[in-house]
């Protein structure tokens, strides 16, 4: 099942069902308004979902209107954001010359998760000055997950995957990794690809809890890297056994694989400014590729060609600050 959000004048958005092909839609209806109250039920939100979809099939529905669209989940409980990305910590390490970091149990911080921006919408940031970064991701979405779920089990409590943009600000960072106490100004919203599906949705291409295809980037309709989700150290059922060791998850959590990372950099590229310059750090001693500016375009996509999860697609804006 392929499932989005349209907005509405709610907060949270209407429910809808999605084509195959991405490109009809149906209202969940009155029992199913919006994906946070559905999520608490979901075998009963399957049943009613697979009754609509023989209307999808037969060629009913609306027409997706891609101006509509939020983010799968605008609002929810818990973001917990992994780095199950090996490669990626390497090459920071290396460019860094940072302390070897123990990446057992996975690392994982908790980001603001009361708004995720809309797939097309500008994303407005403060200043140039904070060094825009964008991270391509994949996410996932759970049931509740009781404390101390084994990653065995914990498979079984992924109900929906997406494709997240995790919004970064690195001159910010270092000021606040240096608090040990986490990043508050250095993570603003994160996007998200307005199609979230479940796992069997993605067929071979959902292996051992990965995300098992490229997440293409591109920066002003340039090719900027196209690394695979099935290189992540831990699966998403480890991460998810990782966050419930000491508390139950609720339904609704989405927890991140981290920036997407290949070893063959050189041939897939990245999926984060950052990592680029630390390579060019590494390779050439001082970094040339600039962070983003105002009104520079991110395009992200899963998939060579057609994303199973649409497309994230903003322009980065000057915030202008309102009062009342």
């Amino acid at each position: 099942m392929r499932f989005a959000t349209r907005a509405n004048g709610t907060t949270d958005g209407e429910l809808m069902l999605v084509s195959q092909d991405g490109a009809r839609c149906l209202p969940m209806g009155a029992r199913w308004p919006n994906l946070l109250h559905a999520i608490t039920d979901w075998n009963a939100l399957l049943a009613d979902a697979k009754t609509l979809s023989a209307t999808l099939d037969a060629g009913g529905g609306d027409s997706v209107s891609r101006d509509t669209l939020l983010a799968p989940l605008p609002r929810t409980w818990q973001w917990l954001d992994g780095s199950a990305f090996a490669n990626h910590g390497i090459l920071m390490q290396k460019a860094f010359d940072l302390p070897t970091l123990e990446t057992y149990p996975p690392l994982m911080y908790q980001g603001m998760s009361h708004r995720f921006l809309a797939p097309y919408e500008d994303v407005a940031l403060p200043t140039e000055a904070d060094c825009i970064d964008f991270e391509g991701e994949f996410g996932i979405i759970t049931d509740d997950v009781p404390m101390g779920c084994s990653a065995e089990d914990a498979l079984a409590h992924i109900r929906l995957i997406l494709l997240i943009n995790d919004w970064s600000l690195r001159a910010v960072a270092p000021r606040e990794m240096k608090t040990g106490f986490g990043w508050i100004q250095a993570k603003p919203a994160c996007s998200a690809a307005p199609i979230a599906v479940t796992p069997d949705e993605l067929g071979d291409s959902w292996r051992n809890g990965r995300v098992c295809l490229p997440l293409r980037v591109e920066v002003n309709g340039a090719w900027f890297g196209n690394p695979s989700g099935d290189a992540m150290e831990y699966g998403f059922h480890d991460l998810i056994a990782h966050a419930a060791r000491t508390r139950p998850l609720c339904a609704g959590t989405i927890i991140g694989s981290g920036t997407v990372s290949n070893p063959d950099y050189r041939q897939v590229g990245s999926t984060c400014i950052s990592e680029r310059r630390a390579i060019e750090m590494i390779e050439q001693g001082h970094p040339v590729t600039p962070f983003l500016s105002f009104g520079d375009h991110v395009r992200m996509r899963a998939g060579e060609d057609d994303s199973i999860f649409g497309e994230i697609d903003q322009r980065v804006a000057a915030h202008i600050a309102t009062h009342p």
